[in-house]
């Protein structure tokens, strides 16, 4: 008789665990194996395409273009001295004492008063010639009006945070900071004058200080930043070109010098 250690049964025992974890093996090859459905895939592909396009916007991030850098440089650079300029935004600021006189020359390039006095200018004329140049000035300043209150309404810049809303005589896009009405009718005016009066050199070298410290009595009163007030000179600057381009003659509006004459 075969001895219990030689038995086939024996065998089969000593070969069963032996024969379960290859069996165990192979379950885990086939499923190592086994394709990814599609789902997953198009995940990994997602995830994949993710992370490829996160460098490129960290580079973005990193490296902005340098108008980028230039403009919020400027805007910063703009907003720090044109508070620290504010000297006269309020009573008890560094030189509030001046503050009325500021106010003064706020209402010296306000644009009710010069156009009140173009049309009394007008009434009283006895010249044609000084009619016309008259009519011109009329025109210039409603020209000026309509042009800037389309940019204070397209570019909506609000004010500066230390204006005090005390203004003379101002409507719903004064709300506005830019550009400065009041810089650019100045420099319109400067130039006008210059052009189509004859004016002593004093006199002239008058007009032009008026406009310039009526631009900084913008920013020294906190109504504008400094670039407004920039924006605002170069504006008034190349209006008059626009009036002399278009200028208003008894020849060319004959019915518009009819109602003054």
């Amino acid at each position: 008789m075969p001895s219990p250690k030689n038995s086939p049964k024996g065998s089969r025992e000593r070969r069963a665990p032996g024969s379960r974890m290859e069996f165990l093996s192979l379950m885990n090859q086939k499923s190592q194996v086994c394709p990814e459905s599609p789902s997953r895939r198009k995940d990994s592909a997602a995830t994949g395409a993710a992370q490829q396009a996160l460098p490129e916007e960290d580079c973005m991030k990193l490296n902005p273009s340098f108008m980028g850098i230039a403009l919020r440089s400027l805007l910063a650079i703009d907003l720090w001295a044109s508070k620290r300029l504010g000297v006269c935004a309020g009573e008890n600021s560094s030189w509030g004492s001046a503050r009325p006189l500021m106010k003064v020359i706020e209402v010296s390039g306000h644009g009710i008063p010069w156009l009140a006095g173009t049309l009394y200018g007008l009434c009283r004329s006895g010249s044609s010639a000084g009619r016309e140049v008259l009519v011109n000035l009329l025109f210039a300043l409603v020209l000026d009006l309509v042009l800037v209150a389309l940019v204070k309404g397209l570019v909506r810049r609000r004010r500066p945070t230390h204006n005090r809303m005390d203004m003379f005589a101002t409507i719903s896009v004064d709300k506005y900071s830019f550009p400065s009405g009041h810089a650019t009718r100045a420099a319109m005016v400067c130039r006008f004058v210059l052009h189509h009066l004859i004016l002593a050199v004093p006199l002239r070298v008058l007009v032009v200080l008026w406009a310039f410290i009526v631009g900084i009595s913008r920013v020294m009163l906190g109504r504008h930043n400094v670039t407004d007030v920039l924006f605002g000179l170069m504006m008034g600057y190349m209006q008059y070109s626009v009036v002399e381009y278009f200028w208003l003659s008894p020849i060319s509006a004959p019915a518009l010098f009819t109602v003054w004459s």
